[in-house]
């Protein structure tokens, strides 16, 4: 592969697969590894003239990490608490926690997500990928990912309502 199209596929997908690997596994280490070995792989065995090489990084990022989570055979799942610069104003401190909690309630809903509709919704939210590119990495049909994708937020929206009742 050229080295110049491997450097051009970087500078544009690098960002949200790091996310959607983040996404995954929740630990920023192992993303960046995830993510430095799906280029690896770009780099070794990327198909010529490949029709969508957005959705092929995509699908070779999930494989590696469940190849990885199949390896270690324990839950790599893990929220990590991120550390914050000291603020300058209570408001400011109150705003950013509420913001932080805000965030952690969505990520804890989008754990409770049946894999699937997970991977739908990181893709389609995180991965700003269309349900045809969506699709072809989790090999089933454009609506189904319509239909799963409707479902996951109706999902959501009832883990977050429950969540709010605690």
């Amino acid at each position: 592969m050229d080295n110049e199209i491997l450097l051009k596929l970087y500078s544009l997908y690098q960002k949200e697969l790091y996310l959607y690997l983040y996404s995954l596994c929740g630990d920023r280490h192992l993303a960046e590894d995830l993510l430095h070995e799906t280029f690896l792989k770009a780099l070794l065995a990327l198909p010529d003239g490949h029709a969508n090489m957005r959705a092929w990084l995509y699908m070779v990022a999930r494989n590696l990490f469940y190849n990885q989570w199949k390896k270690n055979s324990r839950e790599i799942l893990m929220e990590k608490q991120e550390n914050y610069p000291e603020r300058k104003t209570d408001e400011d401190l109150l705003e950013k926690i509420l913001e932080e909690e805000n965030r952690r309630a969505l990520y804890r809903a989008i754990r409770r997500l049946e894999i699937k509709k997970r991977e739908i919704i990181q893709m389609q939210y995180f991965g700003g990928m269309s349900q045809k590119e969506i699709a072809a990495v989790l090999h089933i049909t454009p609506e189904n990912v319509r239909v799963l994708a409707y479902r996951a937020k109706k999902d959501l929206k009832k883990y977050l309502e429950e969540e709010g009742e605690k």
